[in-house]
């Protein structure tokens, strides 16, 4: 299984879910790769966002080595799952993805928690540490139902 996370800048919320899922395939014995990238080049070969970093690690998890890439057409097709955490995200995957783009493997990550109701997971990027907080949160939360929906496969 590849799945890969996506959010705008590739540097808070994304890298936060690959690190948590990863964490969580691998506690479960799932040999999956996990990836993420941003819609927007901003952040081009940078290390997530300090305090994304620093939530991660006070929760056993160091995304410190992961570098900020964009989402490319060509990861419609590397992945099995394109993970999003927000329409806007959904809306520019769809975009740069173009005629290659899938709807039956790309989806909300907050689907997986509240299935249907295509709600988001808020950027901290302007905020406060306890953003970073209330995101790593509901992504732990959203990552087990991940792991329950693929887990078996």
């Amino acid at each position: 299984m590849k799945i890969l996370m996506v959010c705008l800048g590739n540097i808070c919320r994304s890298p936060l879910a690959e690190g948590i899922l990863q964490a969580k395939a691998a506690r479960a014995s799932l040999n999956w790769e996990v990836d993420s990238a941003g819609t927007n080049g901003y952040h081009i070969g940078e290390a997530p966002h300090r305090l994304s970093q620093k939530v991660a690690k006070q929760n056993g998890i160091d995304i410190s080595k992961q570098r900020c890439r964009r989402f490319v057409k060509e990861d419609m097709e590397r992945f099995d799952r394109i993970i999003v955490m927000d329409e806007e995200n959904l809306s520019e995957v769809k975009r740069i993805s173009g005629k290659a783009f899938r709807p039956e493997k790309t989806d909300l990550i907050l689907n997986f928690l509240y299935p249907g109701e295509n709600r988001e997971v808020p950027d901290p990027w302007y905020g406060t540490e306890d953003g970073y907080h209330a995101v790593f949160a509901l992504l732990d939360k959203a990552c087990d139902k991940i792991i329950e929906a693929f887990g078996k496969h």
